[in-house]
């Protein structure tokens, strides 16, 4: 199958969760063997407007990230020889799907707009015009899909497909040493992880040792936080890990508490149920991380520092894991296929045989 991806600003440009999950699906299906076009800004050096590099075609439709303007009108001329089988773009910049929608008309192929969540569901009328234009949309969780449709898009023509993990990578990591519980996040301002610095010193007098993984600006008021609380010899604050250090981590510890304010898809608390962790996750309006914990007998919700407090007692009850098969639907290739069979429902669809 060719698709043809449009993002005006890809990984390369700036290394964000939407374009991270859009790149990761480019890798997935061209390491199917699909034949993956990405119609974006140009990133690399020299006069050449494609670049081939790991099984995809990249083209630049524009140069400097700047050029807005140029890359919406050259788009649709650019991409419509390409006759791809489906086109799939990006939510953001909005200006973007209508661009994209011209070109699919000009190519007659369906499209699909991947709509991620991170700055992209804003409240303007272009907005609002992107969401009623594509043939169909995806998002990664319900909160994302319930605000896409909060601006204009049709609630039959959104699905919700997650972001995906290897878990044959997890099953290859050798699991590190044993912690009770572990956080992991950039250490930013939406990082909210005095929540569990509360909730431990709630439980200072039980046995209990914690690791937080991440690096960021407010690391230095966090351990000052974890030493005013008198637990600071009880937390490791490890800094940035590999994924694979990060991995190993997951399989030893026996709860990750995911406490952050801001959250389009929990993708690292992901990695950490499939690597056998109970999850605890604090409630916040603008998180989808409680939609991965749901109706499950490994997961708890929580909304305060003493409910947390509560749940990691409880979870002390639950058998340590180092992996779990439950999550296999989240795997790169279930993911893949899921991708797949909509782009061939849309083809149907579409009359493109």
């Amino acid at each position: 199958m060719r698709i043809a991806f449009v993002s005006y600003e890809t990984v390369f440009h700036r290394d964000t969760e939407t374009n991270q999950r859009f790149q990761s699906i480019l890798e997935l299906l061209a390491a199917r063997g699909h034949d993956v076009h990405l119609f974006c800004t140009q990133f690399w050096s020299g006069e050449r407007s494609r670049l081939e590099r790991d099984g995809i075609t990249y083209h630049g439709v524009s140069i400097g990230p700047e050029a807005t303007t140029s890359f919406l009108l050259r788009l649709p001329f650019v991409l419509g020889p390409a006759r791809p089988d489906v086109v799939h773009a990006s939510a953001q910049p909005p200006g973007q799907v209508l661009a994209a929608t011209c070109a699919a008309t000009l190519a007659r192929a369906p499209l699909l707009v991947e709509w991620y969540g991170d700055g992209g569901v804003t409240g303007d009328r272009s907005t609002r015009l992107a969401a009623g234009r594509p043939d169909w949309i995806v998002t990664p969780s319900e909160l994302v899909a319930t605000r896409v449709r909060e601006r204009g898009a049709d609630g039959d023509d959104v699905e919700t497909i997650p972001n995906p993990i290897e878990l044959e990578r997890i099953r290859d990591v050798q699991p590190d040493e044993r912690v009770d519980v572990i956080y992991a996040r950039r250490l930013d301002e939406g990082a909210n992880l005095e929540s569990l610095l509360l909730a431990l010193a709630e439980l200072r007098d039980r046995n209990w040792e914690a690791t937080v993984v991440g690096d960021g600006p407010e690391r230095e008021t966090y351990e000052r936080l974890a030493s005013d609380l008198r637990i600071d010899d009880r937390i490791s604050f490890a800094g940035e890990l590999s994924l694979d250090e990060r991995i190993a981590a997951y399989r030893g510890a026996h709860v990750f508490a995911q406490t952050a304010e801001h959250c389009a898809f929990p993708t690292e608390m992901l990695w950490a149920l499939a690597s056998g962790c109970v999850g605890i996750v604090e409630y916040h309006v603008d998180s989808s991380a409680h939609e991965l914990v749901e109706g499950w007998d490994r997961g708890f919700r929580t909304t305060s520092e003493q409910e947390l407090a509560d749940a990691i007692l409880a979870a002390g009850d639950l058998e340590h894991r180092d992996y779990d098969e439950t999550f296999a639907e989240y795997d790169g290739d279930a993911v893949t296929d899921r991708y797949l069979q909509r782009y061939r429902a849309l083809q149907d669809d579409h009359g493109v045989l």
